[in-house]
Order: structure tokens, then C-alpha cells, then sequence
């Protein structure tokens, strides 16, 4: 992203009026841009914030480029950083590696070791693949036991030209069998020392009926993409030419808000097929995310890939989900 560009990104965000004023750096890898790139952005961040405005960066990365500086400035400006951890270096090897081969475990653990020095924050994102999919104990006991207790699992749905999944890909039964093996680990006395966040927004959901992440909601106007040369896109999944909103240089983010295209993408969450819509579990669920639901934005009505897998997890859960939402409830009485 060009300096010309960043600038504009900054100066015309934080005129608009937020309670919150929320900045999320991801790629490709966003950490190959260089320290003096995010050096520029606190600088922009300072020379047009305003006072009482609540400014936040997050950065999403794969954790092999964090140096102790970097560390150091995420640190001290208070970034979150999520980095990519699939689980210990022979399950976090099979795909992610090196152009010439070698794996990034290793270079991972080390950028990890420098945010912790530092003190920065950060957690752990896992992909959920072929290689570690029937591991979720291993996995799961492997992040406790590096004192990673920040955790997220993302499913790795993805589609082929002709709608298949791709060999790394995982079925929804794949996925419930996982969901379901790493709730019964952590059900067993984690639940107040370790964050899975799909865990937490499920006993937030239940508790106070707020959906914290997007795919729990029933739209999808949840934040925009800003491409590199500054086109704007409702999801970072659907960065297609016919979902483009317009661009920062010449377009205010009050026509993006308003644009036709930003209000049907969000409508679509909603446009479910009969089988979501008498499913008990459609109010956690909500359908699940677009992008599993179909693999061109043609019909929204499909049902997600991963349906058979939610319900089996939450079958299996939602129970031991209840009685912690009472927890709560009971501790705030």
C-alpha cells in the first residue's frame, strides 16, 4: 500500500464518528511491508487522531518475520497480534513452508518468543486442515502446554473451480468431530484459563444475545476491505469485481455505508433454505458464513458445508455452553 493511499486510509477513517476506531493489517503477509511501514501509520494515526478517540491495530500474520523491534512497536502502540500456529512443528509443517521447503515452525515460535519478551498481546490462530484436523487434543494440548491461552480455530473450507473441497480442505463432520474433541478437553477445567474464541462468543451469544463474531450474525456489513491501491470490498472472502464498493482516493466511507451493492452483500446472510431455517440451532449458527454456504455468490440458499459438523457440536455442547452461561449470569447477580 502506497504512502499516498495509507494516508488517505487514516485521515478520512478517523473523521468519521466511531466508538471505536479499529484497524486490522492483513495480506498476504503484512509484516513483509517493514517495521518503518507501521512506524508511518502511528505517526498518520497520531497526526489525525482526535482527542477521546480510541484508536486499535491488529495485525494478522504467519509469524516468521516478528524481530524483537517489531515486537517492541506492536508493544508499546498496543497492536494484537494474531499469529498462525497450527499446532507443533510436524502438524505445522505439512503446509506451511518456505518456497524452497522448509518449514516454518521453528521462525514461528521465535517471532512468538519476541512478542512475549516484549509483552505485546497476541494469540494463536490454528488452521483447521487435513493435517491436524483428527488431532484436536495434540493440538490443543500442545498450545496450553507453550502457555498459549488465547486461541482461535479457523475451518479451512475451500472450493476448486468445480465446487469440490480441495485436498487440504475439511468436511463438516471432520469439522464437528474436531469441535467436539476440543471441547471435551477443555470443558475439563480450562474454561476460566483458556479463551477459545468460538467458544466465548457462543456463552456471549447465550448470555447477552450479542453476536461478537460475523459469521454468528445475521448480516455481514461487519467491517471493509481496503485493497492495496485502495478499492474498497464488503468481506476480505468476496474481493470480487462485482462486490467492489468504490475507492478511498476519490469515495467517502459515508457511500460505501449507503452503496446498494454493501446493503444486498448484507441482506444475503439472511437468505437461508428451509432446512436453516427450522434448525434449532439457526440462532447460533445464523446460517453459518457465506463463503461455506456456496462457492460463487450465485445462490446463498445452499446449505453450509459445514452443517452436518455444527450440528453435531453443538448437539454435543450446548448443554455444558447453558450451565456456563448461568455461571455468568449468577456471578453478575
Amino acid at each position: 500500500m502506497a504512502d499516498d493511499v495509507i494516508e488517505q486510509l487514516v485521515k478520512s477513517f478517523l473523521t468519521t464518528e466511531q466508538m471505536q476506531y479499529s484497524f486490522a493489517f492483513q495480506g498476504g503477509e503484512p509484516t513483509l511491508m517493514g517495521i518503518d511501514f507501521f512506524r508511518r501509520v502511528v505517526a498518520l494515526q497520531k497526526k489525525y487522531g482526535r482527542d477521546g478517540q480510541n484508536v486499535g491495530n491488529s495485525i494478522q500474520t504467519n509469524g516468521t518475520l516478528i524481530t524483537e523491534e517489531l515486537a517492541k512497536l506492536f508493544a508499546e502502540y498496543h497492536f494484537l497480534a494474531g499469529v498462525s500456529l497450527d499446532g507443533p512443528a510436524e502438524i505445522h509443517n505439512v503446509y506451511r513452508k518456505y518456497a524452497n521447503g522448509r518449514g516454518t515452525h521453528a521462525d514461528v515460535m521465535k517471532g512468538l518468543a519476541n512478542l512475549r519478551s516484549q509483552k505485546a498481546e497476541f494469540n494463536v490462530l490454528t488452521l483447521v486442515h487435513k493435517a491436524n484436523v483428527r488431532k484436536a487434543a495434540e493440538v490443543y494440548g500442545y498450545l496450553c502446554d507453550n502457555g498459549f491461552h488465547f486461541q482461535q480455530y479457523i475451518e479451512c473450507v475451500e472450493f476448486d473451480k468445480g465446487g469440490r473441497l480441495m485436498p487440504f480442505a475439511i468436511s463438516g463432520l471432520e469439522w464437528g468431530d474436531f469441535l467436539c474433541g476440543l471441547y471435551d478437553e477443555w470443558i475439563k477445567g480450562d474454561t476460566r484459563r483458556v479463551s477459545i474464541r468460538l467458544f466465548d462468543s457462543i456463552v456471549l451469544k447465550l448470555v447477552d444475545g450479542v453476536s461478537n463474531c460475523c459469521q454468528m450474525d445475521n448480516d455481514c456489513r461487519q467491517y471493509f476491505v481496503v485493497e492495496h491501491n485502495g478499492d474498497v470490498y464488503p468481506c476480505d472472502f468476496f474481493v470480487q469485481p462485482e462486490l467492489s464498493l468504490g475507492n478511498i482516493m476519490i469515495d467517502s466511507w459515508q457511500s460505501f455505508l449507503g452503496s446498494n451493492r454493501y446493503v444486498e452483500f448484507g441482506k444475503r446472510k439472511r437468505t437461508l433454505n428451509r432446512q436453516c431455517e427450522e434448525c434449532e440451532y439457526l440462532r447460533l449458527c445464523a446460517g453459518d458464513c457465506p463463503k461455506h454456504r456456496y462457492f460463487t455468490a450465485i445462490d446463498p440458499r445452499q446449505v453450509s458445508e459445514l452443517c452436518a459438523g455444527w450440528k453435531q457440536f453443538y448437539n454435543h455442547t450446548l448443554a455444558g455452553f447453558e450451565k456456563l452461561a448461568q455461571e455468568v449470569r449468577r456471578e453478575r447477580a
